[in-house]
């Protein structure tokens, strides 16, 4: 049985939406620091990626493993133990004085992340009751968590050009510290659940499998779909997850209990957001490239065009949040699908000539604000059912989910901007290539909102959904960063 002992609402809030602030800020800030930082520490133009390659490999990888770990020792004492470590791998990346020391402190950032992000949200079902106060509190972190991922492209823009790029590391230093702060104060003790074992065998195959997979599609810049190492890596990450479902159907205590999926709310609230990561991860890069490849503007002006995106995030946000509470999310995300959809559709349209205001603000607003719908709904879906025993585990699955979609989105649509552009270098080919890339992330958003019409049930049951938790995005509900990966 999984035993909570007390809290203080308002600092477990505040404790949970700063942890989950400067993950998502940190995803995003470090891509616009990249061109210092190879000049500083002199990486080689292939080997910078990895700055930001091996963190998502270490996050998608252990996902599994740290949110099932919350729900076995407890979700304070997984949450504190990885925010303790997130800054002190952000100072000592902050310090780095060579290429690999940079890289190794971003991969314990990976793994740091991967234990504190499943269990922040985890600690909201035993602080929060169910209902209005458990969805406000919801609607509070999504807004926090937008905010931090779209701010990020600004705020790294601004810290590299007037600090130094070591302080896009630093920066996490002082967040780190007041989410520990308030986590000691307003996080009551956890005992977790209590003779129960951690399936090791099942931790090692679903980390493999998963960083396989990450692995495969994110060099998918250097080797190509078809190359032998692509096909290799790919397929032996999918014979390790194959292996991982086998082990845990028959475990007695798996690290992820297939029978979640049996709830139709679970599952169609994963292949939605897997779909959703993969058409907004995808698009931002898109848009992003576009603002600085063909429009010609700077990292620090791509940045501030994506601020009224982020102004209608926080907006959808709150008007998903208010409407939560009497609605089901089905609704939400049919209709924030079908928004994002239209608005990147919207964007579609870019043309080499165009201008922010012709190009990019409308979109910006029709595409956040669809986003923001869909936020708080499909976090709040993917727990409907979910034992607080088991919070932890369904919080790493969807994170999984999402991680995957992303890493997946992005390279896929890179690969087709890059084949429509093919050898040209001019602003109208790059405009080309991108346009594409939008037409089909806006298709990805329409199957999204299909698959919430289709799998995800008509109504709530009646009667209190007793233990169920809200799950935690991984890394930004909205992060507008331009992937480390060449411009097609």
């Amino acid at each position: 049985m999984y035993k909570n002992f007390g809290g203080r609402p308002s600092l477990a809030l505040a404790a949970v939406a700063t942890a989950q602030f400067t993950v998502a800020l940190d995803m995003a800030v470090m891509n616009v620091a990249l061109p210092s930082i190879r000049t500083d520490l002199g990486f080689a133009p292939l080997d910078l990626a990895w700055i930001v390659h091996i963190y998502a490999l270490t996050f998608g990888g252990f996902l599994l493993l740290g949110g099932t770990s919350s729900d076995l020792f407890g979700r304070r004492r997984l949450l504190t133990a990885g925010l303790v470590v997130f800054g002190i791998a952000s100072l000592a990346g902050g310090l780095a004085q060579q290429p690999w020391q940079l890289v190794a402190a971003r991969a314990v950032q990976g793994c740091a992340a991967a234990a504190l992000a499943p269990a922040a949200l985890a600690v909201l079902t035993t602080t929060f009751p169910e209902g209005a106060a458990r969805v406000r509190a919801l609607g509070i972190w999504s807004a926090v968590n937008a905010v931090g991922g779209a701010s990020g492209v600004l705020v790294g823009g601004l810290l590299t050009e007037y600090a130094g790029w070591r302080w896009v590391m630093l920066i996490n230093v002082p967040l780190v510290a007041v989410a520990v702060g308030a986590t000691t104060a307003g996080i009551g003790s956890d005992a977790g659940r209590g003779g129960s074992r951690l399936d090791l065998l099942g931790a090692v195959l679903a980390t493999g499998g998963i960083g396989l997979l990450v692995t495969g599609v994110i060099r998918t810049d250097r080797y190509g779909w078809s190359a032998p190492v692509t096909v290799t890596t790919l397929a032996a990450g999918a014979l390790l997850l194959a292996a991982f479902l086998v082990v845990e159907n028959r475990s007695l205590a798996p690290l992820v209990r297939l029978g979640l999926f049996g709830n139709r709310w679970v599952a169609g609230a994963n292949l939605f957001v897997f779909l959703a990561a993969a058409g907004q991860f995808a698009a931002f890069y898109s848009v992003s490239l576009y603002m600085q490849q063909v429009l010609g503007m700077s990292a620090g002006a791509t940045g501030a065009a994506f601020l009224p995106f982020s102004v209608m995030i926080v907006l959808g946000t709150v008007i998903a949040t208010k409407a939560g509470a009497r609605r089901s999310p089905r609704a939400a995300l049919m209709i924030g699908g079908m928004l994002t959809a239209a608005g990147l559709s919207w964007f579609a349209a870019i043309s080499p000539d165009g201008s922010f205001l012709t190009d990019i603000l409308g979109p910006s607003i029709v595409g956040g604000l669809g986003i923001g719908l869909c936020l708080a709904p499909a976090a709040v879906a993917a727990a409907m059912g979910v034992e607080a025993r088991e919070a932890g585990m369904a919080s790493g699955v969807f994170n999984s989910s999402r991680q995957l979609g992303g890493s997946i989105g992005v390279a896929v649509l890179a690969t087709v901007a890059a084949s429509r552009t093919g050898t040209a270098t001019d602003p109208a080919a790059f405009n080309s290539g991108y346009a594409l890339a939008l037409t089909i992330s806006a298709a990805v958003f329409v199957l999204a909102a299909f698959v919430a019409t289709v799998v995800l049930p008509r109504r709530i049951s009646s009667g209190p959904q007793t233990g169920t938790a809200p799950i935690a995005l991984p890394n930004g509900a909205a992060t507008p960063a331009v992937p480390a990966r060449p411009a097609p």
